[in-house]
């Protein structure tokens, strides 16, 4: 799974790269972005904005906001068996930015958490899809998110048994933003990010607590 990560970078840094504009405010950098916290992303209704949304999928044909799953992470393997995240694959799929992420490996010791980033430290989209659930009784829109997980590659399995899709490319996140593409096509996509452009290392355990949110969190384990 994929429960915490990090975007760093200038937001003229993220504007640059993502050929897109910040829609409100410009955020201050997050080292430990958790679920329900509103984050950048990028719609393929809206590619040339950068807006803020809840990660926590809320699916619009729910009823019940409170008693809903709201999932942070859907399986690329199995999107096109469940209906809810077929039609959003079809219709409604966001680029999640981020610069590294968190990942805890189990031992018999407990749990050590992993910051896991590109070699060249550069920003990166994960895949993700969105959905808008409106409160029926206020007209109140909730604009949320979910990020997109696969296999792990070779420098993943010692630490997790599934990672973010982060795509690879700038011509593979303009065709995941697509909106001419087939079911198929935007599976495709989804694969695990190569191994050997990657890098890992144990960090301390004040990332468990998304109230810890400082380069420290960062920082390698002493």
């Amino acid at each position: 799974m994929c429960g915490r990560y990090t975007l760093t970078p200038a937001p003229g840094i993220l504007e640059d790269r993502f050929d897109a504009a910040f829609a409100a405010s410009l955020p201050g950098p997050t080292y430990n972005a958790a679920p329900s916290q509103s984050l950048p992303v990028i719609l393929n209704t809206e590619p040339g904005r950068i807006q803020l949304m809840r990660w926590g999928l809320v699916p619009g044909w729910v009823k019940d906001l409170k008693a809903a799953p709201k999932p942070i992470n859907a399986r690329a393997e199995t999107l096109t068996e469940k209906p809810s995240f077929r039609t959003l694959l079809q219709r409604r799929r966001a680029l999640v930015l981020a610069d590294s992420f968190y990942e805890w490996q189990a031992s018999t010791h407990g749990k050590t958490p992993y910051r896991i980033l590109l070699k060249d430290q550069q920003p990166f989209a994960f895949a993700g899809l969105w959905d808008e659930w409106v409160d029926r009784q206020t007209g109140e829109v909730l604009p949320t998110f979910t990020i997109i997980t696969t296999e792990p590659n070779e420098l993943m399995a010692p630490i997790h048994n599934r990672m973010p899709v982060i795509l690879p490319s700038r011509e593979s996140e303009l065709a995941w933003l697509d909106d001419g593409l087939g079911l198929e096509e935007y599976q495709h996509l989804l694969q695990p990010y190569p191994a050997e452009a990657m890098q890992a290392y144990a960090i301390s355990t004040l990332v468990n607590s998304p109230a810890h949110n400082s380069p420290e969190v960062m920082a390698p384990a002493a």
